[in-house]
């Protein structure tokens, strides 16, 4: 039923309503970052490519994991590698869909955009983000083998903010994140200047500081409206923290990368931010490597926004995992 509604849903395009809502197909080939497979590891030995290492020990070159009778315990290998997992789109005009040519799917009645500066302030912005399983890797027959490793998921649009009450409240969404109360405070936010710096210069922010975004603000509340709006792309880049950190905190994603999590993946309610690193695929791709959370868009966002059809955003999610392979 589902299915047949986004179906018929999909025939209904942006143009038919004059709105502004730019995208195209992702090319798996030309878009992607493949380079952003690594480092792999297969044990303590490295393979790398370029990209930066994140905190993570190195796996154990043997490993075990639990079976089913009569078997009781399997032996393998232990890999790591970096796996494109999710699409995160951020846009302004509700149920905009980037990844699928632009289409707008559904009523577009709900709120969304930036609010005009005042008194030469910078203004708010408020965006809407879907979150979009993407396994291309299996697709394109490149799933490592093992149980433990396999990833048996379909494309399939998982969550989406226009209808989840709490995205659009500030209120409400404390129900999710009471401890932002413990951040609210000088202190705390200055501590965040540590997790700018890191990501700035290893590419990855530091776990413990997790109600930091670096350079792109505060992680709190967990929402989208983002306040001290000055750009479109690192404004997205927070909202785009910000809904990792919700579907963690709502058990809508797990703990893939922990030595802990070798044999499956496990809950993570507080989000590891070495866990992920993204790569922008609209408007203009950016194919040539990772950013890690936290990281500041100066390095590589330049020319990647631009008015009307360049101000919806999506980004390919690249998620750590560590596992068993046998």
């Amino acid at each position: 039923m589902y299915k047949s509604i986004l179906l018929i849903s999909f025939l209904v395009s942006a143009n038919c309503f004059g709105i502004a809502c730019g995208g195209r197909f992702p090319n798996p080939i030309t878009d992607i970052c493949w380079k952003c497979l690594f480092p792999m590891q297969i044990g303590p030995a490295p393979l790398t490519a370029g990209e930066s290492l994140n905190y993570d020990p190195p796996p154990p070159l043997v490993c075990t994991c639990p079976a089913p009778p009569p078997i009781f315990i399997k032996v393998g290998v232990g890999v790591s590698f970096w796996e494109p997992a999710r699409i995160a789109e951020v846009v302004r005009t509700p149920f905009c869909f980037p990844t699928l040519n632009g289409a707008v799917l559904g009523a577009y009645n709900f709120v969304g955009g930036m609010n005009s500066s005042k008194g030469g302030r910078t203004g708010n912005a408020f965006y809407h983000v879907h979150w979009i399983q993407y396994p291309v890797l299996n697709w394109l027959g490149m799933a490592i083998t093992g149980a433990a490793c396999q990833n048996s998921e379909t494309f399939d649009v998982a969550y989406v903010s226009e209808v989840d009450p709490l995205w659009d409240d500030d209120e409400l969404s404390f129900l999710i994140n009471p401890e932002a109360v413990l951040f609210a405070n000088p202190v705390a936010q200055i501590a965040c200047a540590a997790d700018s710096v890191a990501a700035t210069a290893a590419n990855f922010g530091l776990d413990a500081l997790f109600w930091c975004a670096g350079s792109q603000g505060s992680v709190y509340p967990l929402d989208g409206t983002i306040a001290n709006h000055e750009g479109g792309i690192d404004s997205s880049l927070l909202a785009t923290h910000r809904m990792i950190f919700k579907m963690h905190r709502q058990g809508l994603a797990h703990d893939t990368s922990t030595l802990a999590a070798m044999c499956m993946p496990l809950p993570q309610p507080v989000m590891r931010k070495t866990q992920y690193k993204q790569q922008m695929m609209y408007p203009i791709p950016n194919p040539l490597y990772g950013v890690g959370l936290g990281r500041p868009s100066v390095f590589w966002g330049a020319g990647r926004e631009f008015p009307y059809k360049g101000e919806d955003f999506s980004y390919l999610i690249w998620r750590k995992r560590t596992c068993c392979a046998f």
